[in-house]
């Protein structure tokens, strides 16, 4: 088995990894690190340069990822910021923004940036498209959860418990990914 370090302190991400990367035959072990969060409005250049500093310091191949949520109407906002808007306005917040707007089309976008020791890294991102409901429902999952029906659903993601919710994902960027990895290693 290949393996490969997530730079991540986030247990749900190294879950996440775990079940769309060993059936590939990579075993997905953590390093809760922290690298320095570049000021981009790219989630794939944030995801790069803290992924090159980590590997850098841990001097090893790592994965990195980074993951935002884009609204259209609001011209991508929150994207990268995601986090630090949801623990400053909320669900709530988002949802008072997007009063009175007709186009509710949004997407999460999740870049993984793998990076061998002493080059440059690799970036793959997948989008999970969606709208934005007019009011928050259901019980599970984290941020933007029940506010956001990914495309071909009508109920939001907070309906789906975690086993569930992964499949909604895009995963492509996984799948790239381990080909990626694989290939180079023919």
């Amino acid at each position: 088995m290949k393996k490969i370090i997530l730079v991540t302190g986030n247990m749900k991400k190294l879950i996440s990894a775990r079940q769309f990367l060993e059936p590939y035959g990579f075993e997905v072990d953590n390093v809760k690190m922290d690298t320095t969060e570049i000021q981009s409005d790219s989630i794939e250049e944030i995801a790069a340069a803290s992924a090159k500093e980590a590997s850098d310091k841990l001097k090893c191949t790592v994965l990195k990822n980074d993951t935002g949520f884009f609204i259209d109407a609001l011209n991508g906002f929150p994207g990268p910021y995601t986090h630090q808007i949801m623990s400053e306005i909320g669900t709530d917040g988002v949802l008072k923004l997007m009063r009175g707007i007709k186009d509710r089309k949004a997407h999460y976008r999740e870049a993984f940036a793998y990076c061998e020791y002493g080059k440059e890294p690799v970036v793959f991102t997948s989008i999970t498209s969606g709208t934005i409901a007019t009011r928050k429902s259901g019980k599970y999952g984290l941020r933007i959860d029940p506010i956001f029906i990914p495309e071909g659903h009508t109920k939001t993601m907070a309906h789906y418990n975690d086993d569930e919710r992964f499949k909604l994902w895009n995963t492509s960027a996984y799948d790239e990914l381990a080909k990626y990895i694989l290939e180079k290693e023919k």
